[in-house]
């Protein structure tokens, strides 16, 4: 046998939070290249691949599908020689379920699940794709991102033949986790039980991104901090107009103007004079950050929801801000966010009019933080303005922002102060 490498997290990777291992990408034997994706893993916030140190051969897969996993956890083991006899090798007391499972799977490869990234999952399962229908160009044929994109686009030009054609989803992809990873014998009984009340039901199994954001929530609101939420309304002609002007120019630079930027452009000049809402509680006094890292709220279907963090954002122009934005909400949608893009938050924005809404309250705190601001729907309606000084009904663009604070730290002053200066910055944007 030659020399062994181990594989482990790159340093920082997880940056304080846990990991668990989602998915092996390679299995025992198989020629690997440097930087090839060999295993996934799911944080709370994001799902992420590890990727082979340098070329060989993997020797062992230590961990199971299901398993902790740390900075001080080695993955895999490879090696630089291949060793022909490894299928007649005798599996290793550490690794007993894995051994079978990848046993099974070397003599049945049709029924082992695609290899997938997290892109792919996510476009999977957002069309409600049958991966078996693809033929992947990957490595091995995995599917790739490009796989699912170019079965998209021809599916679109082909409609009668996808509406003969019945769907069927992919097993891996909507089936409860116990089917795809090792559980105890306890938890097949308890999902296997019947529902309490009688009526037909099916259970889906927590994601530790839901399990995290469940658990932070009622945190936050019953065990932190007192919530107080405060409503001002915004007419949003001056930053329309703006971004009607602008937002070709934009395309131009390869960025897509979205009213979201202004509304960070705008916090920022509002945490500037009002500090004390970019801080943080502490029992001994108040925190305030000086720079202005803004968090944006970012919806990923029954996923659940990701908070990327445009770092330093008062440093950022428009155009700055706004392909910032574009890079990580991208990263979010694709399930390539790095912990890092989720780490350091100072203010959090929950633009939930996107979907709809016009006023949601309270928006749960995003601890440590001390506040957070709500964004609704926009909305013609008819308002009253002075025009020529006469009080005039109008129509006008409008939309209700919140804020909600942690009482701890700030009052009714600060907050409404806050707004006070958001909205003005706003509706007389330049």
């Amino acid at each position: 046998m030659g020399s062994m490498i181990n594989v482990r997290l790159p340093a920082g990777q997880l940056e304080g939070t846990a990991a668990t291992l989602l998915n092996w990408l390679v299995r025992p034997g198989e020629k690997v290249q440097k930087d090839q994706p060999l295993v996934e893993l799911e944080t709370d916030k994001v799902t992420m691949e590890v990727a082979s140190p340098a070329d060989g051969f993997v020797d062992q897969l230590l961990l199971d599908a299901g398993a902790e996993v740390t900075m001080e956890s080695i993955l895999a083991i490879l090696s630089d020689q291949h060793a022909d006899d490894f299928a007649a090798q005798a599996p290793t007391t550490a690794q007993p379920a894995a051994a079978d499972t990848l046993a099974a799977s070397a003599v049945e490869p049709s029924t082992r699940p695609p290899l997938l990234s997290p892109a792919v999952r996510r476009l999977a399962k957002q069309h409600q794709l049958d991966l078996h229908q693809l033929s992947g160009s990957g490595k091995g044929g995995r599917i790739t991102k490009s796989d699912v994109l170019n079965y998209l686009s021809s599916a679109q030009t082909k409609p009668s033949a996808a509406a003969s054609t019945p769907q069927q989803t992919m097993p891996a992809l909507t089936q409860p986790v116990q089917q795809t990873a090792p559980q105890s014998t306890a938890t097949h009984a308890a999902l296997e039980q019947p529902a309490a009340t009688g009526n037909a039901s099916s259970l889906r199994p927590h994601t530790p991104m839901r399990k995290r954001i469940a658990e932070h929530m009622v945190d936050s609101l019953l065990h932190t901090a007192p919530h107080v939420t405060s409503i001002f309304e915004l007419d949003m002609t001056a930053i329309q107009r703006h971004r009607a002007a602008n937002k070709d120019e934009f395309a131009r630079q390869d960025v897509k103007l979205s009213f979201t930027p202004y509304f960070v452009a705008a916090a920022v000049k509002a945490l500037q004079q009002v500090p004390e809402v970019n801080s943080q509680f502490h029992p001994h006094g108040l925190e305030l950050f000086h720079d202005c890292n803004i968090g944006v709220g970012t919806a990923l279907g029954n996923d659940g929801l990701v908070v990327p963090v445009i770092r330093q954002a008062q440093d950022l122009n428009l155009l700055g801000i706004a392909r910032r934005l574009q890079q990580l909400t991208q990263a979010a949608y694709e399930g390539s966010l790095k912990p890092a893009d989720m780490k350091g938050g100072t203010f959090t924005i929950s633009n939930h009019g996107v979907s709809g809404s016009l006023v949601a309250t309270p928006i749960i705190i995003n601890q440590p933080q001390t506040a957070i601001l709500g964004i609704g729907k926009m909305q013609k309606r008819v308002v009253v303005k002075e025009v020529d000084g006469v009080d005039t009904m109008v129509i006008r663009p409008m939309c209700y922002v919140t804020l909600t604070i942690d009482h701890r730290a700030l009052d009714g002053y600060q907050t409404n102060t806050f707004l006070s200066v958001l909205v003005d910055i706003l509706e007389n944007w330049r």
